[in-house]
């Protein structure tokens, strides 16, 4: 059982990825395999058709959806930008969901799959918002989204030098979170 965890943030310091890293620890005790993700690592233009008519899929397009396509579950942190998500996420599932040719439909890289949504703000909402919308977004595009979520309020507080969360209840929720995905993708198999 291989799951993804990643945030859809790239900034220095973000509190999304100090979440997921976080989580993905948790996570490693449950006898799943986490594969922590930064997407700053495959930097991609802004998705344009006429751009992959002409030049086709870059590079770093095909990797993640090689990625993608090896894990079962999805763990995913993300900030909240004006009440919706970031455009490094919505990016990065506009190019993975195309199709790329006879053996690699559109949305490939999701089906079956099973995510859980966790957030993190300074703000008192933790980045909620955001968590609606990537939901919806998420089951448009056939993947099945866990109802168990957490949005994690005050993060600029949360976390200690090191990375590890601080308050022994939120660390209780995060890995609610990771245990639920853990236990949906076992059944599943």
């Amino acid at each position: 059982m291989k799951i993804l965890a990643f945030a859809g943030s790239t900034r220095k310091k973000s509190f999304n990825s100090m979440l997921i890293n976080a989580a993905a620890k948790l996570g490693s005790t449950t006898g799943a395999e986490f594969t922590v993700l930064n997407l700053g690592e495959y930097p991609l233009p802004l998705y344009d058709q006429d751009l992959e008519s002409e030049v086709g899929f870059p590079e770093n397009c095909l990797k993640l959806k090689r990625i993608f396509n090896e894990h079962q579950g999805l763990l995913i942190s993300s900030p909240e930008y004006n009440s919706a998500i970031t455009p490094l996420l919505l990016n990065t599932f506009a190019w993975i969901s195309r199709s790329s040719g006879e053996n690699d439909p559109s949305l490939a890289a999701f089906k079956n799959k099973y995510a859980s949504l966790l957030s993190a703000s300074p703000g008192q909402l933790g980045g909620m918002r955001s968590l609606v919308f990537l939901k919806m977004f998420l089951g448009n595009i056939g993947i099945t989204v866990l109802p168990n979520q957490f949005a994690l309020g005050g993060a600029h507080e949360a976390f200690d030098q090191t990375g590890k969360i601080i308050s022994p209840a939120t660390e209780k929720k995060v890995s609610s979170v990771v245990t639920d995905l853990v236990t949906a993708l076992s059944r599943k198999a």
